[in-house]
């Protein structure tokens, strides 16, 4: 089986489940902060079979592999990116220019994640019985892949906007409940609670926490340069890439 399948149809269940936490308020002022579930940067194992995977990739993006490879980026060193908007009562300039950044970054984000999921109703094309992760130049030669290749429109198109090289990544998540694999970018606007934005709507719709995805496991983190494993910080479990 290969790293994903194909769902692109949105689950209603999922979309009410998004309108209602939108309508309890968590769309604007944000839930109750709980601790964090888990550390996205650490380092990897030496035998971590998924770094091996990464690294074929990333040598086919022709990208040299050198010590930024693990270096720590800095939203994990304490920078908070736009998580932390103006209160309403503020009216510093600073304040009304950095809340209108954030909105204006979201909306984006948001839109090109509805729109990768429609393409991916006709450019979506399974790899068949071998895993092959596509480039991105791969990815339009082919007019189409599977979530593996998808997914790079999504990570180029928001770092070429400015995002941020040490916010955007590619990540490996796997579901719980049959130990599915698949592919989304995640935006560390928050540190600690990154958006997820899915090229096909297998794992959400439109743009969720990825908090609120509770069925759904991030396992590595990773660039054309860098490469993390992800920890649970209360379990420690591993997980094999497939072939």
């Amino acid at each position: 089986m290969g790293i994903c399948t194909h769902q692109v149809s949105v689950a209603a269940g999922r979309l009410v489940g998004a309108l209602l936490v939108f309508a309890l308020g968590w769309g604007c002022t944000g839930p109750l902060r709980l601790p964090a579930a888990y550390q996205y940067f650490a380092l990897p194992d030496p035998d971590d079979a998924w770094s091996r995977k990464i690294g074929l990739w990333q040598q086919r993006e022709r990208v040299p592999l050198t010590e930024d490879r693990v270096r720590v980026p800095a939203s994990v060193a304490g920078w908070g990116g736009e998580a932390g908007s103006a209160s309403p009562e503020s009216e510093s300039l600073k304040a009304k220019y950095d809340a209108f950044r954030t909105e204006r970054k979201r909306a984006i984000a948001r839109e090109f994640a509805d729109w990768l999921q429609q393409q991916a109703h006709k450019h979506y094309v399974p790899d068949g019985p071998v895993d092959h992760w596509a480039t991105l130049e791969e990815t339009f030669r082919s007019n189409g892949d599977d979530c593996d290749g998808l997914e790079l429109l999504t990570y180029h198109f928001l770092r070429d906007l400015g995002f941020g090289d040490d916010a955007v990544y590619r990540a490996v998540v796997v579901r719980k409940t049959d130990g599915q694999h698949h592919m989304v970018t995640l935006w560390f606007e928050d540190p600690e609670d990154p958006w997820v934005i899915d090229p096909t709507g297998a794992m959400a719709s439109g743009m969720l926490r990825m908090s609120a995805l509770t069925d759904w496991v991030p396992i590595k983190v990773f660039s054309e340069d860098r490469d993390f494993t992800v920890r649970h910080r209360r379990l420690q479990s591993a997980h094999k890439p497939v072939p």
